[in-house]
């Protein structure tokens, strides 16, 4: 038994971490849609009005992004809502790392360090998932190919 404790922890901790890279790229969207759902339940929609509210500010959120991505011509408007959406993953990968390094560390110097190396990861890792990571010359010919 005292074999699979730790194991059971690194699993933990991977799956915790593959569970963050995955869920960064929506960080933009779900802050949107936490934030208008608070906004309509405090204005007195009831806790079913504000989560029905929240999830289609989300998923509307998430909507205009990828529509914006697909239509926008121009690559340094593409760079910018790429950016837009990716700075919040980034600053939800600063804190969560900084929450795991404060369990494990008492340095403030290598938590900081730590916190700033996975708000690193997972802002390129948004940046991946939300560009789909094909470089252009490789869409434009699948494209031609079809």
């Amino acid at each position: 038994m005292i074999i699979f404790g730790p194991l059971l922890v690194i699993a933990g901790i991977g799956f915790f971490c593959w569970f963050l890279f995955t869920l960064a790229v929506f960080a933009l969207p779900f802050y949107a849609g936490l934030t208008v759902g608070a906004w309509a339940f405090h204005t007195g929609a009831g806790w079913l009005g504000g989560a029905i509210v929240g999830v289609i500010a989300a998923g509307g959120t998430f909507g205009v992004g990828q529509l914006a991505l697909a239509f926008v011509p121009w690559t340094w408007l593409r760079l910018a809502i790429v950016l837009v959406y990716a700075a919040p993953a980034t600053v939800a990968g600063y804190y969560a790392t900084h929450g795991i390094a404060q369990m494990v560390m008492p340095s403030t110097t290598w938590q900081m360090i730590f916190s700033l190396v996975g708000a690193v990861a997972v802002g390129i890792s948004a940046l991946i998932r939300i560009t789909g990571a094909i470089p252009l010359d490789r869409e434009e010919t699948r494209l031609a190919r079809a």
